[in-house]
């Protein structure tokens, strides 16, 4: 399963600040009264515990058992309530109605297909209550085209060692993640097992995810660059997203 041992580096890896800024956009977009919220694609729920911090009733929702886990502990600990579901956020028809929804981390560039994301934007549309937002980034075409093909990224601690190659992928405006784990089963062991995993990545231009939109039935749509309200330019790296139902 995706995920399946990233689950285990996730937070160490992850720039926590981006929590800090996907937060900062959802309040400032969302209308003041909003209490309800689905996130998809939680992960470890870190921005699901901010979300709760705030005031939010939060529902999150994620495909891995593994994230899930994580992210029920996290909550714990950091004493917030959050409802945690593990789901395909291409069917939402099993878990209610929302306010807003939210899908963060470029989540949706992980569809294999436009009929798939275009799924996703009619499931997320059945999903909201009338009037209610719909808030989520992809990477932009620059970002998968220029910046990521040949990017290497090595992190190592003493507990496992993270490296993250991407080349350009089959499809166009496609990527592959490479990613490579050294990490030790239990603590006291003295050797690192490896492990591997491919992460693909694809995106749409801006026109074809307003069709996509406008084909679940959203209006209203608002287009935003970079964690800004500015509009997207052409060296825009994350497009973000704001609808109504």
């Amino acid at each position: 399963m995706l995920y399946k041992t990233f689950a285990m580096v996730y937070d160490e890896v992850m720039d926590p600040t981006l929590y800090e800024e996907w937060l900062a956009f959802s309040k400032r977009h969302l209308p003041g009264e909003t209490k309800r919220i689905l996130e998809l694609a939680c992960g470890t729920g870190a921005l699901a515990c901010d979300f709760a911090r705030e005031g939010y009733d939060v529902t999150a929702l994620d495909l891995s058992e593994e994230m899930l886990s994580m992210a029920s502990e996290r909550a714990e600990e950091e004493n917030v309530e959050v409802q945690f579901v593990q789901g395909d956020m291409m069917d939402l028809s099993e878990v209610g109605t929302y306010e807003a929804i939210t899908c963060f981390s470029d989540s949706l560039c992980y569809m294999p297909d436009q009929e798939a994301v275009q799924q996703v934007f009619d499931s997320a549309y059945e999903g909201l209550e009338e009037n209610g937002t719909f808030i989520f980034d992809v990477h932009s075409i620059f970002q998968v085209n220029e910046v990521f093909p040949e990017y290497s990224y090595h992190y190592q601690t003493d507990d496992f060692a993270f490296l993250w190659d991407s080349y350009e992928g089959q499809e166009e405006h496609s990527i592959e993640h490479h990613l490579t784990f050294f990490v030790k089963e239990k603590a006291e062991d003295e050797q690192f097992i490896r492990h591997d995993e491919l992460h693909e990545e694809r995106t749409y231009s801006l026109d074809n995810y307003y069709m996509m939109l406008e084909n679940a039935n959203f209006r209203d749509i608002k287009m935003c660059a970079d964690f800004t309200d500015e509009e997207p330019s052409e060296n825009t790296t994350r497009w973000f997203f704001v609808c109504k139902k």
